[in-house]
């Protein structure tokens, strides 16, 4: 009977892949096998051909891990306040600003545009975070600009998928927040600090390979040419300082604050969603319909988090009825290889599956699994943390439901094809790859940062 909690998980995975909604596929998941393996049909006169394999009555608990999970979890209130703060600084313009202000400023170097497009990324994933906004913004606005000056469009299109994706490693993240709170023995400030070197050494090395990719080929990463009108600037440098100045002090501020231990992730979530509120009303950009588009955006990105998780909850209430989570520890703890042959197990799993599934449903159903594993084997959870958003962040690219992928191809004009954005993605995956090896091959990139500010 124990092995029913592997067709469980099979039933889900048939679930999401037809397409039903997450959250249901996974309430609904539970409800079922809640009705076919536990005793509350038979205590209701309707036999079944095989026995129970657990009461009923465990699940009366329910509604309370329900409440104690989502409704009096003081970490995840972090989420709206960080999506807020995300989405109001590009609602503020500051997208728009800081691509035009580095188009100027790295335009006459060979694949200059591409690479500022990166720095954008990059400065838009530690103030903003918001995939969707940042892939679509830096389409509409540097995607043409690219292609009209020679770009190819497979480099241009893979350029800002990856780059919108830094939001996910780079600090404040959502993902690490939620992992944080899944990992449950993980603190949040923690796993940021972690995530901070690896983030920015991912951007450098994108950049990296852009600049030897445009050595290569002239032709399909051209410099800009002198006075080009969609990046023209009467005063750069005061530009420069206008740009970077704000998002990077509020930056510095809410991350500071988590490092030092002043702030809690949702205190200074708090503090960076009213700073990125005055930076909107210093703009001139506080308006009342932004405001309103803001709240709309950040309650609808809450409440499908929210709502997954009450699904994640029910879910593992009655997989773990089930001696689900025994299997799972026993199968994972026998695997060959110890904890090396664990690590490379999850984390070919966890891609695998992001070809498939979205950063948060992967969360919710396999980091709770394997992390009690993980710290059985020994492995720091830190640094394992971070190993699973380098690779969660991969699931934004992987064909064929990428999200970075969607958003590319809603903005992007019609001269750029499917099969365009695809060839330009693989290179990114690789480098993104390459950084999950480089991280399991020098822990203290990860490391490190948390260990000062315990010491």
């Amino acid at each position: 009977m124990e092995y029913v909690a592997f067709w469980m998980f099979a039933v889900l995975l048939i679930f999401i892949l037809i397409g039903y909604p997450v959250a249901f596929a996974l309430g609904g998941t539970a409800v079922l096998f809640t009705l076919l393996f536990s005793d509350l049909l038979p205590n209701l006169g309707l036999a079944l051909p095989w026995d129970s394999a657990f009461s009923a009555r465990r699940l009366t608990i329910l509604p309370q891990r329900i409440f104690g999970s989502i409704m009096d979890n003081y970490t995840l209130v972090a989420v709206p306040f960080f999506v807020f703060m995300g989405v109001m600084l590009e609602r503020s313009g500051l997208a728009e600003d800081l691509l035009q202000t580095m188009g100027r400023l790295f335009g006459k170097m060979r694949g200059g545009l591409a690479i500022s497009v990166v720095a954008v990324g990059a400065l838009l994933a530690a103030s903003t975070g918001v995939v969707g906004a940042s892939v679509v913004t830096m389409t509409v606005l540097a995607l043409p600009v690219m292609l009209k000056y020679g770009y190819d469009r497979g480099l241009a299109s893979g350029t800002i998928a990856a780059s919108g994706t830094l939001g996910q490693i780079i600090p404040p993240s959502i993902v690490l927040i939620i992992l944080g709170d899944q990992m449950v023995r993980v603190n949040v400030g923690d796993l940021f600090m972690g995530a901070l070197i690896p983030g920015m050494m991912l951007a450098g090395v994108y950049m990296l390979w852009i600049a030897g990719y445009a050595f290569f080929k002239t032709d399909r990463a051209p410099a800009m040419p002198a006075g080009a009108e969609e990046f023209a600037i009467s005063n750069l440098w005061l530009a420069v300082i206008w740009s970077l100045l704000p998002p990077l002090i509020l930056v510095g501020v809410v991350l500071g604050t988590i490092f030092m231990g002043i702030a809690t992730p949702t205190e200074a979530g708090a503090m960076g969603a009213f700073g990125a509120t005055i930076l909107a009303l210093l703009n001139g950009r506080l308006t009342l319909a932004n405001v309103r588009a803001v709240n709309e955006q950040t309650v609808s990105l809450t409440s499908m988090v929210f709502i997954i998780l009450v699904g994640a909850t029910a879910f593992a209430m009655v997989f773990n009825a089930l001696g689900g989570h025994w299997v799972v520890e026993d199968f994972l703890s026998n695997l060959p290889g110890g904890e090396w042959g664990f690590l490379v197990f999850v984390m070919v799993t966890i891609f695998i599956l992001g070809f498939f599934l979205d950063f948060i449903e992967i969360t919710f159903i396999v980091v709770p699994l394997v992390t009690p594993v993980a710290i059985t084997l020994g492995i720091d959870p830190v640094w394992f943390g971070v190993l699973i958003a380098m690779n969660l962040q991969a699931s934004f690219l992987t064909p064929p439901f990428g999200f970075a992928l969607f958003y590319l191809r809603g903005a992007a004009p019609a001269s750029v094809r499917t099969r365009d954005i695809y060839r330009g993605i693989i290179p990114f995956i690789l480098i993104q790859l390459l950084m999950l090896g480089i991280i399991v091959a020098f822990p203290n990139l990860v490391l490190w940062l948390p260990e000062i500010s315990r010491a």
